[in-house]
């Protein structure tokens, strides 16, 4: 049998959409999509969202990838690839989440830079019940930093690492998180579009190989109302032209040691605080992760080793050194996030924003900080839509489309709680 090309993209609400094409197609390097895919919501509810032209006559766009891109996938006799979007007119379509990525990573480049970046994904196991409820992965042994069959008793995690190893997924960390059955994946760095290219495959690779094994594993930030939250931590550095790490100021690290590249970019992320969260804490049930004392972004502030502040200084110096940004979760888009974030750090270092002071509180029962997060969706929205600076950097009808998708969300969602609302997210994200 001969292999056929699995061709795929990340879309406004992180589902990852595409075609099987057979063998004879592989070399024509593009394919075509509704581009009203862009104002398709989870409910399968079509809006007519800005760039969707649902009432335009719901046309084309194109899906373009590279040879040298095509890879080996966990399906047998199939190849997968990510590709980019392009209009009608043959530019960059402006929705497109990895397009949005590569701006920044070329905005960055401009100053001499190249982003690098790593990502670590937190998720939660679940299973159905004989009812087809929807329940925690039995894993009675489990516990923080737990491995083997007490927390992993169906070991799919040894599956999912098997298949990575297989095709060149450098993985970095398989392990059980606070709250079981949770789990959590990080790869090693890489340059931006690579390292996000990979956790995006990663994460599917991994969703379908749970599956096989009865588990759905879900990336939503807080399937399980009485556990923790799940996170997307954003972990990002720069090489200079002769491929130091520019973010070190030395061999040590932490903030007593950082240069001015780094406060620059700490100033961005603080002063785009609020904006952020609307795109890369994105739904409704990213609002039940984001709470005070919940090691998560929900607080306007800095810190070193500190899992209680939003952005996190790495204590490590040298090539090592590096900025953990606290507040994505998975159910937004990783391209988007990677280049919001990516965006806002820019914005600080051109802009010369005021950097506050670090962090003193412990995070749970004092802070410093007096400006968080808007408490739930339909604020944090409403704050990216007053951050012009970020959605102009970011791109202004991508944040437009998102705006108009996640407003809609708000009024879906209103009168869902509970397991009602993590069951609007849950087979997708």
């Amino acid at each position: 049998m001969k292999d056929r090309l699995r061709v795929l993209f990340c879309d406004h609400l992180s589902i990852l959409r595409g075609k099987y094409l057979p063998n004879s197609k592989i070399a024509d390097a593009s394919t075509r999509f509704c581009r009203s895919t862009f104002g398709v919501h989870y409910d399968k509810d079509l809006l007519p969202a800005p760039g969707a032209m649902m009432m335009e006559g719901l046309p084309d766009m194109e899906l373009f990838w590279k040879a040298e891109e095509i890879r080996d996938s966990w399906d047998e006799h199939t190849k997968i690839v990510l590709g980019d979007l392009y209009d009608d007119a043959g530019t960059p379509l402006p929705m497109c989440p990895r397009s949005a990525l590569k701006r920044a990573v070329a905005a960055w480049e401009a100053k001499g830079l190249t982003p690098k970046v790593g990502i670590e994904l937190e998720c939660f196991a679940l299973q159905l019940d004989e009812t087809g409820r929807i329940v925690p992965y039995d894993a009675p042994g489990g516990v923080v930093y737990g491995t083997g069959p007490f927390s992993d008793p169906l070991r799919f995690n040894d599956a999912i690492w098997e298949e990575a190893d297989r095709l060149g997924f450098n993985m970095e960390v398989i392990t059980s998180e606070y709250d079981s059955p949770q789990f959590e994946y990080v790869l090693t760095f890489d340059d931006a579009v690579k390292a996000v290219d990979d956790i995006v495959l990663f994460r599917l690779m991994a969703r379908e190989i749970a599956l096989e094994h009865g588990v759905l594993l879900s990336f939503l930030p807080k399937p399980l109302a009485e556990a923790g939250g799940s996170g997307m931590h954003i972990n990002f550095s720069f090489t200079d032209k002769d491929g130091k790490n520019a973010l070190s100021s030395g061999a040590r690290g932490g903030p007593d040691h950082m240069n001015d590249l780094a406060r620059g970019c700490l100033a961005g992320l603080l002063e785009h605080h609020k904006g952020l969260a609307g795109l890369i804490a994105p739904t409704a049930n990213s609002y039940q992760r984001l709470q005070p004392g919940s090691l998560s972004g929900f607080w306007k502030n800095w810190g070193g080793d500190h899992r209680n502040v939003t952005t996190r200084i790495s204590s490590e110096g040298g090539a090592k050194a590096r900025l953990e940004h606290r507040m994505a979760d998975a159910s937004s888009n990783p391209y988007t996030a990677t280049a919001a974030v990516l965006q806002a750090a820019l914005l600080g270092v051109e802009n010369g924003y005021a950097l506050p002071a670090m962090e003193t509180g412990d995070g749970f029962e004092k802070t410093d900080a007096k400006e968080s997060t808007a408490p739930d969706l339909k604020g944090a929205i409403a704050d990216l839509k007053a951050d012009t600076t970020l959605c102009a950097a970011v791109g202004e009808l991508l944040c437009a489309n998102h705006i108009y998708m996640k407003e809609q969300e708000v009024k879906k969602t209103r009168d869902l709680e509970g397991d009602a609302l993590r069951d609007f997210y849950v087979h997708y994200i």
